[in-house]
């Protein structure tokens, strides 16, 4: 891609939380911006659980790209998946929808592209596990738990029904304590009274983790709220098991203290959330870049979240690796203002960079209705106190007027009636529909 202007060339590879926040940051820099990313859509990760569990639509936690940006006249979209670097040229290739490639030169660039799931050497269970990191991922999630309700209805045998209405999470931080608890509210509240052969308040929702106690994350204190919780909602929480094997119809663990200690959980239904890695580009970037990956792939910064040798690179969100910072939205989306108030401050003549200070804000996890967990420096919240902070934390943080209204409307509903209408399946097509259901 060229052109006539002499603007320097902004190129951000990823249009999740940091790469929309650095986009935005250089509107009225005088630069040209081009956001590539694979999808067209901008995700808002933190509430991807509850499309899957029938609370949300993906439209509800998805705004389209070119819409965020059309009002920002020096900003071009090109949808497409990055796939080489070449850091001598300063370009980017990306291959297009109809696998085409195309170059784009680059004065800047920003590598914002996120993390996926992390079966820490057993990819082979992401076949019968999916992690939940994407749209998609989410979608078929959907799937597999209404779908499992709908197959347990149809048939006769209880014990056979038994394994349908057994859900197994794995991994104790906060995404899956939030996804088993939506799963239970889905079966005791939003199913009751809908079906006639199986109860679905019946159904066993195990949370197994490594640890020793979920969200270790927070302080002991919430945990232990976060844990009483869930007891009262019925989650099974099994603590200091390794998950060691997954198939289509049940889930192995082993018991850290007695590795000998070998247990078997029928169940249709695994969902993976114990832990992240960095997609394959984090590779491409290393070895262009001449660096070294540090722990999970990530790629190791400077100060100012430039990578060394190359002051004209800057990685943001959790594909970086610097000061220990913790893998949430609000790292990635302070890392994209960053990355872009530097940028711009460089396109206006500027020299000297300033470093990159996190402010934490706090974290928060969601349980169950009228109770979350929030911690923010010395303040702890749980409860309902804790559920309206992070009601208001997490509309705040959504993209565009239209889905933070939608969202807020939704929950309203869902809260006076109980119901959860975004539940719509299909089970049609071999390659898609039927696959969750094996």
């Amino acid at each position: 891609m060229t052109s006539a202007t002499n603007q320097p060339h902004v190129v951000i590879v990823g249009a999740g939380l940091g790469g929309l926040q650095a986009a935005r940051r250089l509107k009225r820099a005088n630069v040209r911006v081009t956001v590539v990313d694979r999808g067209t859509s901008h995700l808002f990760q933190p509430l991807l659980y509850q499309c899957a569990t029938g609370l949300l639509s993906e439209g509800a936690i998805s705004s389209p790209i070119r819409h965020l940006l059309k009002r920002q006249r020096n900003a071009h979209v090109v949808l497409g998946e990055a796939e080489a670097l070449d850091a001598q040229e300063r370009t980017l290739t990306v291959c297009r929808p109809d696998e085409s490639t195309m170059e784009i030169g680059y004065d800047y660039l920003v590598v914002a592209v996120g993390m996926r799931t992390a079966y820490h050497g057993n990819d082979e269970f992401a076949q019968f596990a999916p992690g939940m990191k994407t749209l998609d991922d989410a979608l078929a999630i959907r799937r597999r738990i209404i779908g499992a309700f709908e197959v347990a209805e149809s048939i006769p045998d209880a014990e056979s029904r038994r394994e349908w209405l057994t859900f197994a999470v794995s991994g104790g931080g906060p995404t899956g304590v939030e996804i088993a608890g939506q799963i239970r509210e889905l079966a005791t509240l939003a199913l009751e009274h809908e079906f006639r052969t199986i109860d679905p308040s019946e159904a066993r929702v195990l949370l197994l983790h490594g640890g020793d106690r979920v969200l270790p994350s927070f302080s002991p204190k919430l945990s232990r709220r976060a844990q009483h919780i869930l007891d009262e909602l019925g989650v099974e929480t099994h603590l200091g098991v390794h998950v060691t094997d997954v198939t289509a119809e049940d889930v192995e663990t082993t018991t850290k203290a007695e590795p000998k200690q070998v247990v078997r959980y029928p169940t249709r239904t695994t969902l993976w959330t114990a832990g992240v890695e960095a997609v394959p580009f984090a590779g491409v970037v290393a070895r262009a870049l001449g660096v070294e990956q540090g722990r999970g792939g990530r790629i190791p910064v400077e100060a100012d979240l430039s990578v060394a040798g190359h002051p004209d690179v800057w990685v943001v969100g959790d594909m970086s690796s610097r000061d220990n910072l913790p893998g949430v939205a609000e790292v990635a989306m302070q890392g994209g203002r960053h990355a872009g108030a530097v940028i711009a401050h460089l396109a206006d003549g500027g020299t000297d960079r300033a470093p990159f200070k996190y402010r934490d804000f706090g974290s928060a996890a969601y349980i169950a209705r009228r109770h979350a967990v929030v911690e923010s420096g010395k303040l702890d919240l749980y409860g309902y106190l804790g559920w309206v902070a992070w009601g208001v934390i997490h509309i705040a943080f959504l993209a565009g007027m239209r889905n933070r209204l939608g969202t807020v409307l939704n929950w309203s509903a869902t809260l006076l009636t109980d119901s959860r209408r975004e539940r719509a399946i299909t089970f049609g097509d071999p390659e898609t529909a039927r696959q969750p259901y094996r």
